[in-house]
């Protein structure tokens, strides 16, 4: 075994166990603890086993060069690059191959394009480590990109990661590998333990050939903590010693490894000393640059005998992080500025010159901010954000008072860099610090990204206000006064006022490709907002802006055709809309993008009564929602609708609750409209009729109060009207049924159409009318509805049937449109509505044998799928359809008193072969 390994035998047979499963294992410990020594010897091991390691072992003195980690672990995977979409395959070249590009590469393509490359890679008959030492120095960008692609990979590849561990350990995984994915093995954590003297004593004599006595190591490995490291250290003081120090003596070493590093270097010759630290202020250390600064490599002779660090041809390298870590925090400010200067003027990359003339620059210079801000351009060109934001307000600082406007054009832009590093707590920090300390348009501009931070967070009052501020600080009249109008277009709730800046925008916006997005957002937000103030939908301007955008959908508002269609209950045209701007925003790794698009994909799916399909993409927007820092408001509430939907109405509560509060103590119109409409549905789905209509009633009126006659997402009337009935007020269903006539006159779809025929049956109903008028429109309605455009709507309006026909005493035909409905509701996974059609059910009551005997071709559906065959394969076996095979189960799961295929299996094998009774005529 390699003496580094000393003692860890078991723990290194222990990780490789794990690892030979493809779990994640994570060694962490103290500094100097060995865990690099493991790690190395698990890639090895893995390699020698045949898997392919990508690896990087990131410095300190790394972790300021973005994406240095990234190319470390994904070079040998740069033959794939050419492989990949074009905006993944521009970031990788630039990122892998450092191909020069003339355009910004987005950070998210970055990490669309690692994932890519790792997927490809995993589809090899190869598998795959990922191994990262020391995972705190990781650069940010490479930790954000690895972080983005090991939350999609699935399966994701076995890793190793280590990680030093200062007092408590900390609770959370490095790179999100903890996030409790089902389909991923929880992690495998292994702290690294102290040695004992006996492991020492080999490590210490491999390592420094000294003679120590055990009693003496024991004292050192007691002193150290069993740091290896530390230890070595120790010892080496203890040798230099003139004497070994008596039992009864103090260790004349400090346990502080600083400390010892300050010893060390103090025993170097002066021009080492000033060598090793000019090694440690660089990025990378290397020979050339350190020659140009006049040290030549045999001035660091000393220091690589004292073990502080190993030279090769071309580059210095630290025998530890922390040694170069405690050298630079040993240097006096004084000095270290100077040795800064002296390093300026002689490295040769121009991002390490202008790090250096940061860090020794005290006043203001025009020429060093000049550097600072093209070494920050290049970054923010190689999709280094954030790095590029801190050399922006670098820039800005050093940039003299005379240069304003190039000062605050710097800040402005590390602001924006901020926001596309999708740091929005920072973003809005410095946002606020620069509208306060700025005039004019400069203030206007930071006052409009306040605002758009705001957006992103979810915090809509916020944002109008910001917006608000940014308009009257900006020239009446001009290009920029025209970009402010079309975000507060986007940002503002009353119909009204956001058509006026529509109107505006698209007046002072040139006709030009800069500001076509712009344009193009507020012809479409034009377009809704007049639908919203209940003028007639001028598809004039939906389809000017869908041949502006150019197949290009904007960014600002490119989701309201999808949102127009689905409202309309055009499903299809919608979620393909969707999905064709979340592959977009997938291939640039664009991630509140996908949130946003994942969130109108699940309300679509809800809508469309595809319940698996909502929530995995609700879940989904949820995950991304928290990781980017999102209010979580749609996605949240599309959650509890959805719960509400499958009879969780504990959960759904929750929501409404939640949601109230929120609304209440940000005065958020939107977000009271749609809890709201969730309290009313969950108290109408418990039979609480009352406290339904109440909450329907104050969102009727808070809508009226803002002005907007057409509420385009929301279709709460149907429902409004069934509360009022169940409670008695008649007066109140009758002023709904009004409204929902009058929505449906001003614009027709399938729902309004629905929930007007079922409506008018409630009503007929509860007045005693004579309901066989309404019932022969309702089913006409249903039946000019296709099963699958609004299938929770279409057998709702069969449980609104079946209790009128029962009222109206026409029981086998009540029979006959519940059973229907249960049928439905159970296929859907209305799990709500099925347990009131089963009510409605045991009201009239069932002839004996339907309750428990399945008929030939249910009990034939139900053994094949208790077998585990898909509805598919059932459906090509018996030769009928998938449709039907649902709606077999459905009436299976009833008779059999269960409600999932997971119970199917025990109950199907515990009956005996039985002959069933022929299926009846189909009655549809």
């Amino acid at each position: 075994m390699d003496v580094a390994l000393v003692g860890r035998d078991a723990v290194l047979g222990r990780a490789w166990r794990a690892l030979d499963t493809g779990a994640t294992v994570l060694v962490e410990g103290p500094s100097g603890i060995g865990k690099t020594a493991l790690w190395r010897a698990l890639v090895a091991t893995a390699e020698g086993a045949g898997r392919l390691p990508l690896t990087c072992a990131p410095t300190e003195t790394e972790a300021a060069l973005p994406f240095a980690a990234l190319a470390d672990l994904l070079r040998p995977l740069a033959g794939r690059v050419p492989t990949l979409p074009p905006p993944q395959r521009v970031a990788a070249e630039v990122v892998l191959l450092s191909a020069h590009r003339d355009e910004v590469i987005d950070e998210r393509a970055v990490g669309a394009a690692t994932r890519s490359l790792i997927e490809a890679a995993m589809t090899d008959a190869t598998p795959v480590l990922l191994a990262v030492d020391d995972a705190p120095w990781l650069d940010p960008e490479s930790e954000r990109a690895l972080r983005f692609a090991l939350r999609r990979l699935a399966p994701r590849p076995t890793v190793l990661v280590t990680r030093r561990t200062e007092g408590a350990e900390p609770a959370a995984a490095p790179l999100g590998l903890d996030d409790g994915r089902p389909d991923v093995p929880p992690v495998t954590r292994i702290g690294l333990a102290p040695l004992g003297a006996g492991a020492l004593h080999h490590i210490v004599r491999a390592r420094l050939g000294g003679t120590l006595s055990r009693p003496l190591l024991a004292r050192i490995a007691r002193d150290a903590g069993g740091n290896p490291l530390l230890a070595i250290e120790m010892a080496r003081a203890v040798l230099r010693l003139p004497r070994p120090p008596w039992p009864g003596e103090d260790l004349p070493v400090p346990s502080s490894m600083r400390q010892l590093l300050a010893d060390a270097l103090r025993a170097l010759p002066a021009g080492s000393r000033d060598a090793v630290r000019l090694a440690a202020l660089l990025t990378v250390p290397a020979v050339a640059d350190l020659a140009a600064a006049g040290v030549s490599a045999e001035v660091f002779d000393a220091a690589e005998e004292a073990g502080l660090l190993t030279v090769t041809p071309s580059r210095i390298s630290f025998a530890h992080p922390r040694y170069a870590a405690a050298v630079r925090g040993g240097i006096p400010p004084g000095v270290r500025r100077r040795l800064h200067r002296t390093l300026a003027d002689a490295v040769s990359d121009p991002d390490e010159r202008a790090r250096q003339l940061a860090a020794c620059t005290t006043a203001p210079e025009s020429a060093v901010a000049a550097l600072l801000a093209e070494a920050a351009e290049r970054q923010r060109a190689r999709g280094a954000p954030a790095v590029a934001a801190e050399l922006y307000e670098r820039a800005a600082e050093l940039t003299p008072s005379e240069e304003a406007d190039g000062r605050d054009r710097r800040r402005l832009t590390a602001l924006r860099c901020r926001i596309d590093s999708g740091d929005y707590a920072a973003a809005g920090a410095a946002a606020d610090a620069a509208a306060g300390q700025l005039a004019g348009e400069s203030r206007a501009e930071a006052l409009l990204l306040r605002a758009m931070v705001a957006w992103c967070a979810d915090d809509l009052p916020a944002a109008v206000s910001a917006a608000g501020q940014a308009l009257a600080a900006a020239p009446a009249g001009t290009r920029l006064a025209g970009r402010i109008h079309a975000h507060l277009t986007l940002f503002e709730d009353a119909p009204e006022a956001a058509r006026r800046h529509a109107e505006a925008a698209i007046e002072l916006l040139p006709d030009s490709d800069e500001d076509r997005s712009l344009v193009t957002a507020a012809l479409l937000l034009l377009f809704f907002h007049e639908v919203r103030a209940g003028l007639p939908a001028r598809m004039e301007l939906l389809g000017r802006a869908l041949a502006l955008e150019d197949g290009e959908p904007s960014w600002l508002a490119g989701t309201i055709p999808a949102i127009w269609w689905k409202a309309t209950d055009g499903h299809d045209r919608a979620r393909a809309r969707l999905h064709d701007m979340l592959g977009r925003a997938v291939a640039q790794g664009d991630e509140p993008w996908q949130h946003e698009l994942l969130t109108h994909l699940g309300e679509t799916e809800l809508l469309a009564g595809r319940f698996a399909a909502a929530g995995e993409h609700i879940a989904a927007a949820r995950e991304l929602g928290e990781q980017i820092g999102s209010g979580l408001v749609g996605e949240t509430w599309l959650a509890g609708t959805l719960d509400a939907y499958r009879g969780r109405l504990a959960e759904a509560t929750r929501v409404v609750e939640a949601g109230l509060r929120r609304a209440r103590d940000l005065d958020d119109a939107w977000c009271r409209r749609i809890h709201l409409q969730l309290a009313g549905f969950v108290a109408l789905s418990a039979g609480r009729m009352g406290e339904a209509a109440a909450a329907y009633g104050e969102l009727a009126q808070a809508l009226d109060g803002s002005g907007i006659a057409e509420p385009i997402a929301q279709r709460f009337e149907p429902d409004w009207i069934e509360a009022c009935v169940g409670a008695g007020d008649l007066a109140t269903a009758e002023k709904a049924l009004a409204r929902l006539a009058e929505r449906h006159t001003r614009l027709a779809r399938p729902w309004t159409s629905l929930g007007l025929a079922r409506s008018r049956v409630l009503l007929d109903s509860a007045t005693g009318a004579d309901p066989s008028q309404a019932l022969a429109a309702l089913s006409a309605a249903r039946a000019a509805v296709p099963a699958d455009v609004l299938p929770l709507d279409r057998a709702r309006c069969l449980l609104v049937a079946g209790r009128a026909l029962r009222r109206a005493r026409r029981r086998r035909e009540a029979r006959a449109a519940l059973d229907a409905a249960d049928a439905e509701f159970t296929t859907l996974g209305a799990a709500a509505f099925a347990v009131q059609a089963r009510a409605e059910l045991t009201r009239i009551g069932r002839p004996s044998t339907a309750s428990t005997v399945l008929t030939a071709t249910e009990e034939r559906v139900a053994r094949l799928a208790a077998q585990g065959s898909t509805n598919r394969v059932i459906a090509d076996t018996l030769f009928i359809s998938p449709k039907t095979v649902e709606a077999n189960l459905a009436r299976a799961y009833r008779k059999l008193g269960i409600s999932s295929r997971a119970e199917l299996g025990a109950v199907m094998g515990s009956r005996p072969g039985t002959d069933a009774p022929a299926d009846p005529p189909d009655p549809t």
